[in-house]
């Protein structure tokens, strides 16, 4: 007898019966990539980004007819290291897919030559490049796309925490992508974000590269009562249930943040046993436990924060959200050592996405962190 899964899928792939809501996204997103349009989806952290475009990519019109390639830059810290990610991503996508792919790809990526070998045994190239073996990245990566014009299918390719690129040394790395995706013919991009002020910027400035080339989808919660349908609906079919007042806690705990809604709501649904029921005092217990199990981790992330930010930190916390973050009013009442020091503190702060800016207002960007600020202030 097959053990049941749990409903409240956390981590991989989730099956398309244990996918909550996201109907009108996924509906855009699909026919976005259908007339050949590229996508900006921005969201917030652990909103469900990559769960959707994996839904979307599942669904047999994309998958019977398309080649997908996802690759996430989120710890690439140059262009080398870009390549890097998409080179292999390719070759493990596209070039696999067939005798004449794999035989191309060399033919193709002649920068990389070096790193080809071959098998005699399947009669095909082997390929085992190394981040070193990128002397041009340029050049590589124009033979990247050169070779995607070339597969036996259309391409859609995602690139998750895309704002990364932001952050290479490299000069006119935007200009440098935004030439070779528009001259390719086979493939279309979708640009996964979570730092929502960064990729605005980047796609929304008269004065950047990719302003105007992408079709825009933001993903915000689920909204309260269709995931209060959901999770009901899973715990009555296992002869469970669960007050909604138990679900809205969880909810408003973590700002509707998915990954961390369906966190708490797996673990209720192993708790309760078949005829059982889950209360507001249960999920109060796993949330307490989940914000314990992750003090190590939190801890070891507030090191890097310098003092100054930390003061920064807490005063938005206390306030949260904060909006005249400089005024002398603020900085008179933490007890901040100026405007302009906050300012500075804020920067890194946002750039390190411990902080988040949304329409003027400055709040603690992780929901988690911000509950395990609160227990230290407590303390």
């Amino acid at each position: 007898m097959s053990k049941k899964i749990n409903p409240f899928v956390v981590y991989g792939h989730i099956p398309a019966e244990y996918f909550c809501d996201r109907r009108e996204e996924s509906k855009k997103l699909r026919k976005f990539l259908q007339n050949q349009q590229n996508v900006v989806l921005s969201a917030a952290r652990r909103m469900g980004k990559t769960k959707l475009v994996d839904y979307v990519f599942d669904l047999p019109e994309i998958k019977d007819n398309y080649i997908t390639v996802s690759i996430d830059i989120l710890d690439t810290g140059n262009l080398s290291e870009f390549v890097f990610a998409l080179g292999n991503a390719v070759f493990r996508k596209i070039a696999r897919r067939s005798d004449r792919l794999m035989k191309l790809f060399p033919m193709v990526m002649k920068s990389l030559q070096a790193s080809f070998g071959y098998d005699p045994i399947q009669g095909t190239p082997t390929f085992d490049v190394k981040l070193g073996d990128l002397i041009r990245p340029e050049y590589t990566l124009k033979e990247i796309f050169d070779y995607i014009d070339q597969a036996d299918q259309r391409c859609l390719i995602v690139i998750d925490e895309f704002q990364q690129i932001t952050n290479y040394p490299e000069k006119n790395v935007e200009a440098t992508l935004r030439t070779y995706m528009q001259q390719t013919s086979n493939a279309n991009f979708v640009f996964a974000g979570s730092q929502r002020r960064i990729m605005s910027e980047m796609f929304g400035s008269e004065k950047r590269p990719f302003y105007n080339s992408a079709r825009e989808i933001n993903l915000e919660p689920i909204a309260l009562d269709i995931y209060t349908e959901f999770v009901q609906k899973h715990f009555h079919a296992a002869g469970k249930t669960i007050d909604a007042e138990a679900i809205g806690f969880v909810y408003e705990k973590f700002d509707g943040v998915t990954l961390y809604n369906q966190q708490i709501m797996n673990d209720a649904y192993d708790m309760v046993d078949e005829g059982g029921h889950c209360n507001l005092d249960m999920v109060s217990a796993i949330v307490s436990e989940y914000v314990e199990e992750n003090d190590k981790r939190l801890r070891e992330l507030m090191q890097f924060v310098t003092e100054q930010q930390k003061a920064v930190l807490y005063a938005i916390k206390e306030d949260e959200p904060v909006k005249a973050i400089t005024s002398g009013m603020f900085t008179k009442k933490h007890r901040l050592k100026s405007p302009s020091a906050t300012q500075s503190a804020v920067k890194a702060l946002l750039r390190s996405d411990i902080v988040t800016r949304k329409d003027g207002l400055y709040s603690v960007s992780d929901p988690l962190l911000d509950l395990w600020l609160d227990r230290q202030i407590k303390k």
